[in-house]
């Protein structure tokens, strides 16, 4: 199939010709069909599948088929979690409707409002917004939706997990209640399907992958390390030279900021994003890292959302996400559009339950490479969960592990170097494959 096919009208077909487009992806040949039928769509893809243009190009279809009488009005909102997302969708809207003549802008925290509301007064035909900006400039007056005609909740997964839930409610109350409405997201736990039962109606549903899925084009490695380790891995696996660029994540902002330090004291061009950033900091992170002056770029999963880099070969989980969604998303940075990518994660002592979590969210195990300067011991597991156990007795968190992996043996009493690792941990000494391992999902049993 190609764009052709879709019944897409000349101005959008040598746009996507420019951009080099010829063939549809499977959520994109879907979704299209139905948006420009007017229909209600509930749609699941993984990221990097396509999502953007899916409800993107059928917006800029029906808005210019449209008489433009007067001042502009908004007659589309795009709501997205992240300003780097929002960025993105209006680079895309840009480049598929350079030739219809309609406007958009793009509103969002962290900057200055006045170029935003000077393109308000201006009029815009499609806005792109955040929650928390746009009610923001709502009640400010700038923005008006009662003309809305089209409207699109964009990653709504991560829309829950940032907590802006109530602020879709706000925004959902003052639309027109005759609208056509787009709910995208890469996974849909019961909870966004309630969200997307107050928003739908009677929508047309397209899934083109199985729920909270990983692309097949991803190659995924687990490394056991200990977290003192950890930075002396990366270093290691960075002085490969077919790793051109590495999306790095770790789960908090001073994390980001502590790896992209140490890289760069180890020779390593890095630079972190985050949402401490300054908005200009944060794209020129991300232009950096786009045209390869950056090397590695190390980000938290908020901030990453919306990062689209051609060509990404690797990604790399410094810190294992302690929701498995979260890494389906991270992973997806990679391996985009049927390319092929590769995803590596460190795993700790502390982190063994989110990897259970982990693949049995994707149904798969990650194979483990046991030949690295770095592994991680028995002895290891042991410190590590005496040290949990230690916590909890003060009344910590235990480093918010759900500790299910206590070092053991594997029942042999022969003293092999099996003996040596914990159950369902990583495999040391001797009897090295000298490659990778799959380990069963069941191990380690993990309490939940």
């Amino acid at each position: 199939m190609t764009f052709e096919n879709l019944n897409l009208i000349e101005p959008i077909l040598n746009a996507l010709k420019t951009e080099g487009y010829t063939k549809p992806t499977p959520i994109q040949a879907q979704a299209i069909p139905y948006i420009l039928q007017q229909r209600d769509i509930l749609g699941c893809a993984q990221t990097g599948t396509g999502k953007t243009a899916a409800f993107s190009i059928p917006i800029l279809q029906l808005l210019h088929a449209q008489p433009q009488n007067g001042p502009r009005k908004i007659k589309s909102l795009i709501l997205t979690p992240t300003r780097e997302l929002a960025i993105q969708i209006g680079d895309s809207l840009a480049a598929y409707g350079k030739h219809t003549g309609l406007k958009h802008t793009v509103v969002f925290g962290g900057v200055s409002q006045h170029p935003q509301t000077d393109a308000l007064k201006r009029g815009v035909d499609i806005l792109v917004a955040t929650p928390g900006r746009l009610l923001d400039l709502m009640a400010q007056k700038f923005i008006n939706l009662s003309h809305l005609q089209l409207f699109v909740l964009d990653e709504a997964d991560r829309m829950l997990d940032m907590g802006f839930v109530h602020d879709v409610r706000k925004v959902i109350q003052v639309l027109p209640p005759k609208r056509q409405s787009l709910f995208f997201s890469a996974t849909m736990a019961p909870e966004i399907m309630k969200l997307a039962d107050t928003i739908l109606v009677n929508p047309a549903k397209v899934e083109v992958t199985p729920v909270s899925s990983t692309a097949n084009t991803i190659q995924q490695k687990v490394y056991y390390v200990k977290k003192s380790d950890k930075k002396n891995l990366l270093i290691h696996l960075l002085k490969d030279g077919e790793i051109d660029r590495a999306l790095v994540f770790t789960r908090t902002k001073h994390g980001a900021d502590r790896v992209a330090k140490d890289m760069t004291k180890a020779g390593v061009q890095a630079e972190a994003i985050h949402g401490n950033k300054s908005q200009n900091a944060r794209v020129r992170a991300l232009d950096n890292f786009k045209s390869s002056k950056t090397r590695v770029l190390v980000a938290t999963d908020i901030a990453a959302r919306g990062i689209d880099v051609d060509d990404l070969s690797h990604v790399i989980n410094y810190e294992l996400p302690n929701e498995p969604e979260t890494y389906v998303h991270r992973i997806g940075r990679t391996g985009r559009a049927g390319a092929n990518g590769i995803a590596l994660s460190f795993c700790d002592a502390e982190e063994t339950a989110y990897l259970v979590g982990i693949q049995k969210l994707i149904s798969k195990s990650v194979p483990v490479v046991e030949n690295h300067p770095y592994p991680m011991t028995a002895k290891d597991f042991a410190e590590a969960a005496s040290t949990v156990k230690e916590q909890k007795k003060r009344g910590g968190s235990g480093g918010r592990s759900r500790w299910g992996n206590k070092p053991s043996g594997n029942g042999n009493s022969s003293g092999s170097a099996n003996n040596n690792r914990p159950a369902g941990g990583p495999r040391n000494g001797g009897g090295n494959s000298g490659g990778n391992r799959r380990w069963n999902n069941s191990k380690p049993k993990a309490k939940v």
